[in-house]
């Protein structure tokens, strides 16, 4: 193998940003991919119907047009169409009745009742200083607000979440807002469910929650060829089970901290391999995916106009099922979160046939197969549902560690978002990617700002390890206009290396 100056192992989203930051800034750089396919989370599959694509992670991506990286790296001028439901997120209640998070604000405001003026007023300043909210709370430890206005906002708001819960007042609009804390996967309330509710809750009146036409691979697709462009290579169905393996400057893992024990053993000093070992895993997700033969017949026929479907009743059910499966107890009526991708891109559903994605919320190592726990929380809102159904398959929070180790026992989110864990992550330290190990980083969801596809966790990595190890402190360009060309990289691959193997 080819000395490179750059090797990245593990493909997801994180790692890509890191190989595509690396590159642009003209070394050359290697991504080692075990599976098959490149893009972790944003894989998706033909299981059913060789012309229907099921998402096997992610499926709905408001991080991805919202974070600093990806509005840098431009993916609609890419020809990734991100595409905007008319409904961000629904959440149906007992009666036929849901509440509804529009992207249009005002018209959520009129929509939601009692509690649409206080909507409003939560939403709207988060609304107007969106970039500035979104950076903050995506940013790197140690770096200044980039709009000093945002955390006036924003603090408030998270206390309020935790304390009052934002003063909203009807079911309906409680519900609505706790269906997106319930997107941090933990405890409920917390001061990092309520940064997860403000994030969420005001993107879907900003940049909204959209989908990438075609399915999630399209967004790993554009950062591989925009990688392969500027001279990197990428290897899939390369397993590396040593460090040593690895012939580079610098290594960029985007791997959790378990894997990195696995990879590096006892040359971590004992402090630090301790750490590691104490950083903990979240509750699982177990996932499952329907082929139906005809839209969702929700009771509350709105609700088939919104992106994404959040289905964990009223906020006090929402709260009771998070914290049980936050405690390891297994319940018969999980927290599912669902996503018809033909609501949003039509051309997802072929010839009356139609994909569905969903999760559901489970304690961390859960073997149930979810198929039947979802398939009843769908029918409560949509009665009939089960009839629509051609195919199923689960996939238990177990199982999900096979598909992509970075999910331990099912933790999508590579690790536990608790207050601690939210600022140290994964360990205390003022460099949180930089590893004891000389050149070797962290890059993955395990490191701030923690999980969902925005790329900031391999980008900032990646900007950490440029400074330390190659001495470059600006930051590369990245959209597809801006930058380096593959003809004026400082080193020069080889054509084995510009070869994806």
């Amino acid at each position: 193998m080819t000395r490179v100056d750059v090797a990245v192992v593990g493909s997801g989203p994180n790692g890509l940003a890191a190989a595509v930051t690396m590159a642009r800034a003209g070394l050359t750089v290697e991504v080692h991919e075990q599976a098959a396919a490149l893009g972790g989370g944003l894989r998706g599959e033909a299981l059913f119907d060789s012309e229907i694509r099921h998402d096997l992670c992610a499926a709905v991506h408001p991080m991805a047009a919202a974070s600093a990286f990806f509005r840098a790296f431009d993916l609609e001028a890419r020809g990734v169409r991100l595409l905007q439901p008319p409904i961000s997120y629904a959440h149906p209640l007992d009666g036929g009745v849901a509440a509804f998070a529009y992207r249009d604000l005002a018209k959520t405001r009129d929509r939601l009742g009692p509690d649409g003026q206080r909507w409003y007023r939560l939403m709207a300043p988060l609304v107007r200083h969106s970039p500035g909210v979104t950076d903050l709370l995506l940013s790197g430890r140690g770096s200044l607000p980039p709009d000093p206005a945002a955390p006036l906002f924003l603090g408030p708001r998270v206390l309020g979440h935790l304390l009052r819960g934002n003063g909203l007042r009807t079911e309906a609009a409680r519900a609505l807002l706790t269906g997106v804390a319930a997107h941090a996967v933990g405890r409920l309330p917390s001061l990092p469910s309520g940064a997860v509710a403000m994030l969420l809750g005001h993107l879907a009146h900003a940049t909204g929650w959209p989908l990438p036409q075609g399915g999630s691979h399209r967004i790993a697709e554009a950062l591989v060829d925009d990688l392969m462009a500027y001279g990197g290579a990428v290897h899939t169905g390369r397993q590396v089970t040593d460090l040593a393996e690895l012939d580079a400057r610098v290594i960029m893992l985007d791997t959790t901290p378990r894997g990195l024990l696995a990879l590096a053993g006892d040359r971590l000093p004992p402090r630090y391999r301790r750490a590691l070992a104490r950083f903990r895993y979240g509750p699982g997700a177990a996932k499952a995916d329907f082929l139906i033969g005809e839209p969702i017949p929700w009771a509350d026929p709105e609700v088939g106009r919104a992106g994404t479907v959040h289905l964990g009743g009223t906020r006090a059910e929402t709260l009771a099922t998070e914290n049980a499966a936050a405690r390891g107890e297994a319940g018969d009526a999980p927290f599912v979160l669902l996503v018809d991708p033909a609501v949003t891109d039509p051309g997802r559903a072929v010839g009356g046939r139609r994909p569905i994605w969903a999760y559901a919320h489970v304690p961390n190592g859960d073997t149930r197969d979810p198929v039947p726990l979802i398939t009843r929380r769908i029918e409560r809102y949509a009665p009939g549902f089960a009839d629509t159904v051609i195919a199923a398959r689960g996939v238990s929070a177990a199982a999900y560690e096979t598909y992509n180790p970075n999910y331990p026992g099912g933790d999508i989110g590579a690790g536990a978002m608790t207050l601690t864990q939210s600022v140290f992550r994964p360990v205390p330290a003022w460099n949180p990617y930089r590893t004891p190990l000389p050149g070797v980083y962290l890059c993955s969801a395990s490191t701030p700002p923690g999980p969902s596809v925005h790329g900031m966790c391999g980008h900032l990595a990646a900007m950490a390890a440029l400074h330390r190890e190659f001495h470059i402190t600006a930051v590369p360009p990245l959209g597809p206009d801006g930058g380096l060309t593959p003809t004026q990289n400082s080193s020069t691959p080889t054509e084995e290396s510009r070869r994806a193997s």
